[in-house]
């Protein structure tokens, strides 16, 4: 998702991954699944299946943890300040883990074609040879409204494909 924020003298982008729930439906979600499996193999260790019961916790721990895991990922946070100076890109999950400045005169965004039809274009912010991957995990509608968002603050875009690295050395 792509948020513009109020910055006087700039541009500030808010970008975070699509989550189509929030922590608390998951959770909701996990109980309920929890209630049918714990009937269902309750039901077949009454019937003398009682090997089910730890399957059937083995079962719940991974789909925990796999929500978790998930809604963890849904958390990602990069923030964009672009003024007429510098790009500022702030990347964490909860808490600024990483930031970098780039000279807004010399950057650019460069655009990479996606590898399969299925798959988004991929963004960098370019500056010399350092490039700094941005927003992966926006989908295409997003990449595209990101990508208007920045024509419009006026950074240079960039869209040909990087030259594949030479074999030779």
């Amino acid at each position: 998702m792509v948020q513009q924020l109020p910055l006087n003298g700039g541009t500030r982008l808010l970008l975070t991954p699509n989550q189509s729930m929030s922590w608390r439906g998951n959770v909701r979600v996990w109980l309920a699944l929890c209630g049918v499996s714990l009937v269902i193999a309750g039901g077949m260790a009454w019937l003398g299946a009682w090997v089910v019961l730890p399957f059937a916790g083995l079962e719940l721990a991974a789909l925990a943890t796999a929500i978790y895991l998930t809604s963890l990922a849904c958390r990602r946070r990069e923030i964009l300040t672009i003024t007429d100076e510098a790009l500022h890109l702030e990347k964490g999950i909860f808490r600024k883990q990483a930031e970098w400045h780039l000279p807004r005169p010399y950057a650019r965004l460069r655009i990479n074609p996606p590898l399969n039809p299925v798959a988004p274009p991929r963004l960098f912010l370019v500056h010399r040879e350092k490039e700094v991957a941005l927003a992966n995990f926006l989908n295409r509608d997003d990449i595209e409204a990101l990508v208007s968002l920045l024509e419009h603050s006026g950074l240079a875009i960039d869209t040909r494909a990087p030259a594949p690295p030479s074999i030779w050395m």
